[in-house]
């Protein structure tokens, strides 16, 4: 485990469960399926799951709450998100419009003030069936900075001293304003997902560094860009979308140099993404107990420090970007 070296006493394990997919993205998966993705995540030594009410409009909260609770609460650490605030709906329909596979029996209400972050968050205790969360995030603020920052940021601090949540932080998928909110504020973490990878180094310009000074924790997610750093073929995604070409061949440039180093794309993906000191823990998202042991069996793969070299000496990696074994510059 990992203090997030603040206040909040919050500790993560390095290797964490993501469980956008536990909330049918993309495709439905069966509660059983979710629930053994859980039972191998634990059985790995994975003590850190993230959710959020947007997975599935709120299916993975309560498949994560099912699949956890009968461990002991002090055992692990629960993320969930705010900011999107779930109201009933009864205009029939599917989620697949947002990604998700499931029945619009619910619609997402864009919410960051300080009512509704409390209403939300304690919607999201009854599906975990908790009493509190370890970390709250705000959930992809980009569009309503203005507000997050005036209003849910200044509740989720009151969440914190009731102690209802542990730590705070927000979670989004770009760079700039996680790193305002590490500058100018008092957050305990930030997720970044996406941005720190091997096709995408753009934290590295200003999160991560801000980051390190502050000593804020950071939480990588997308370690594979939602795919392509996975498995890189026509069919794959790039932040959830069909891969450009021009990625696409990066990415085949990337598997080519890590197989001939002897090991995987996914085992050197996971790698870097956990190099950087700033780094808490590297979120995966599975959707079943083989994939959970997958990640987690590519997670201890060596991965050579020739690869790390060859990848800087082609331009396929920046000379600066930290990797295993490698103090990051201050």
């Amino acid at each position: 485990m990992r203090d997030f070296d603040r206040r909040s006493g919050v500790t993560v394990t390095r290797l964490a469960l993501g469980t956008g997919a536990l909330g049918n993205l993309y495709t439905p998966v069966s509660d059983e399926q979710a629930h053994a993705a859980v039972d191998a995540a634990w059985r790995h030594g994975i003590r850190t799951f993230d959710t959020a009410p947007h997975y599935g409009l709120g299916l993975a909260e309560r498949r994560l709450g099912a699949a956890l609770r009968e461990r002991p609460r002090a055992a692990y650490t629960l993320s969930t998100k705010v900011g999107r605030r779930l109201e009933p709906h009864d205009g029939g329909g599917d989620d697949l419009a947002h990604g998700f596979a499931v029945p619009a029996t619910h619609r997402r209400v864009w919410d960051f003030s300080a009512d509704g972050l409390r209403r939300t968050l304690e919607d999201s205790l009854t599906r975990l069936g908790t009493d509190h969360v370890d970390v709250a995030l705000l959930h992809d603020p980009d569009d309503h900075g203005e507000q997050a920052f005036h209003e849910g940021y200044p509740a989720l601090e009151r969440l914190r001293a009731e102690g209802i949540v542990g730590a705070i932080g927000a979670g989004m998928n770009q760079t700039a304003m996680l790193t305002r909110f590490v500058r100018d504020t008092d957050v305990d973490v930030v997720l970044c997902a996406g941005r720190y990878t091997l096709l995408d180094q753009s934290a590295l310009t200003d999160l991560l560094p801000e980051a390190r000074r502050r000593g804020t924790a950071v939480l990588i997610g997308g370690p594979f860009n939602s795919g392509l750093l996975a498995d890189p073929t026509t069919a794959a995604t790039y932040d959830y979308r069909q891969a450009p070409p021009a990625l696409l061949d990066r990415a085949l440039r990337l598997k080519a140099a890590a197989e001939r180093h002897g090991t995987t794309l996914r085992a050197a993906a996971l790698a870097f993404c956990a190099a950087h000191p700033a780094v808490a823990a590297v979120l995966v998202g599975a959707r079943s107990a083989a994939e959970v042991d997958d990640c987690v069996r590519q997670y201890h793969t060596p991965v050579p420090a020739g690869l790390w070299a060859e990848l800087r000496e082609s331009g396929l990696l920046p000379a600066d970007a930290p990797v295993p074994g490698e103090e990051a510059r201050p």
